[in-house]
């Protein structure tokens, strides 16, 4: 089945509505390169949607009804927005779940250390990422840290433009003779991602003379001591601005689009439903590219939990109420495929590939092999999911995730299919997933934006 580029479809009007989206989405992933900067920006846009912390709702014991909008942190690195349609809870929900972690550097709880006149820090990498491509760049630091006596200070080094860079080196190519003739996946070691933050030396100072200046401008200007790194999540991550990508403008490269890409638009699509019959849910977890795990992740019982509060708060809390509600769910696990790239056409079948500017992508299945850890969605849940976008004109595309025993990968789709609930993965394609800079098409996250509107507002 041949399908169209959704640019051809697009009056002068619709053109000008996906530039428009496509430049906010640009704007947001520039701004919010760690899930907490996510959950920032999304409550705070949320709280000016008219949506209410449900975590004040329950310390108040406060009713929740038909028509109301609801969001709940957890622990500032994931969130769950709600829109209380007019239906029993127990009936389900329309689920659209993605993630808000990606790939990156992890500054270690030790990281400093002076070596060779070179101040330096240790880093742990966090995500499957292609250890070489993460040299030479120009990186910055975003997280926290917690003092014992001052709170929790935010950081953000290296994003504006006139603050300092950091990064990883590479060796020169005069001397990579050795290097050059190294499998790929060992040419950069793991514990050799380590960035270079300062050289110049305290005066008055003999021993790690340089590690101590670097010590010094971080009192100075953040009022931390070197032990405050024990209890710091300082992410190093690509600094710089997303970018609108070739002539025409019809991309974005940007760093972190796995799964911002998705959760941008799930977020607005929610934003974008008042009345519901439905309850309408975006839930935006972390630690999806370390398997889900911990208590933000898609293993915890976060979700889960919160149904049954919002089941309380509604008078009709029950054990089995619990169950129905997510058993009865429905659910768009939207996270990213990957795009068919000319440059390396032998990792994919083409008549079961994602295309760039051709939509959403609809994964029937993902895992590695024979389907491995994978959800499989349904055939009927798949046919009503065409009615849905068909109707509403949405342009989607179907696809696997290269090539049979190519590789693979997975999502959180199978979590929430423990439930019972009907989920299938939809999201946008990609090209370097899980690079520094990945790149999306703009038609296909305006149309990703419909499908979502469309599922969460029709889906029976």
């Amino acid at each position: 089945m041949e399908r169209k580029t959704a640019w051809e479809k697009y009056t002068k009007k619709q053109k000008q509505d996906v530039m428009v989206f496509a430049e906010g989405y640009r704007q947001f992933i520039s701004d919010c390169k760690t899930e907490r900067e996510c959950v920032k920006e999304f409550v705070k846009i949320a709280k000016k949607q008219g949506f209410k912390d449900l975590a004040e709702i329950i310390k108040a014991g406060k009713k929740v009804k038909a028509g109301d909008k609801l969001f709940i942190s957890n622990m500032g690195k994931a969130l769950a927005l709600f829109v209380i349609g007019k239906e029993p809870l127990e009936n389900g929900m329309n689920i659209l779940g993605a993630h808000i972690d990606s790939p990156r550097l992890d500054l270690k709880q030790n990281p400093l250390y002076e070596e060779s006149g070179l101040a330096m820090m240790d880093t742990h990498y966090y995500g499957g990422i292609k250890k070489y491509q993460w040299v030479t760049l120009p990186m910055a630091l975003h997280g926290v840290i917690a003092t014992k006596d001052k709170g929790v200070i935010e950081v953000n080094v290296g994003d504006n433009e006139l603050d300092p860079v950091f990064g990883v080196s590479d060796l020169l190519i005069h001397l990579a003779a050795d290097q050059m003739d190294k499998k790929v996946a060992k040419a950069v070691k793991g514990e050799a991602l380590d960035i270079c933050v300062g050289s110049i030396p305290l005066k008055g100072e003999e021993k790690d003379a340089v590690k101590k200046n670097i010590l010094k401008i971080l009192k100075d200007s953040f009022g931390i001591e070197e032990e405050d790194f024990i209890s710091a999540e300082i992410e190093v991550v690509p600094a710089g601005p997303a970018r609108d990508y070739g002539f025409d403008r019809s991309m974005i490269m940007g760093y972190g689009q796995d799964d911002r890409v998705c959760a941008y638009p799930s977020f607005w699509a929610l934003m974008n439903s008042a009345k519901l019959d439905r309850t309408g849910v975006c839930l935006l977890v972390d630690k999806e590219e370390i398997g889900s795990v911990g208590a933000t992740g898609m293993h915890s019982h976060f979700f889960e939990n919160t149904v049954a509060e919002i089941l309380n708060c509604m008078g009709c809390y029950s054990e089995l109420a619990v169950r129905r509600a997510m058993s009865n769910s429905k659910v768009l696990s939207s996270d990213v495929s990957a795009g068919f790239d000319p440059n390396y056409p032998e990792v994919s079948d083409k008549n079961n590939s994602a295309y760039m500017g051709k939509g959403m992508v609809l994964n029937k299945y993902t895992g590695s092999r024979g389907k491995s850890g994978s959800n499989d969605a349904s055939a009927e849940y798949i046919g009503d999911l065409r009615k849905v976008f068909d109707d509403a004109k949405v342009s989607f595309q179907t696809s696997e995730l290269g090539k049979v025993d190519q590789g693979g990968g997975g999502t959180i789709a199978y979590i929430l299919a423990n439930f019972g609930m009907q989920v299938i993965d939809s999201g946008v394609a990609v090209h370097n997933m899980h690079a520094p800079w990945e790149i999306t098409s703009k038609a296909d996250i305006y149309e990703a934006l419909k499908g979502y509107e469309a599922f969460v507002k029709n889906m029976k």
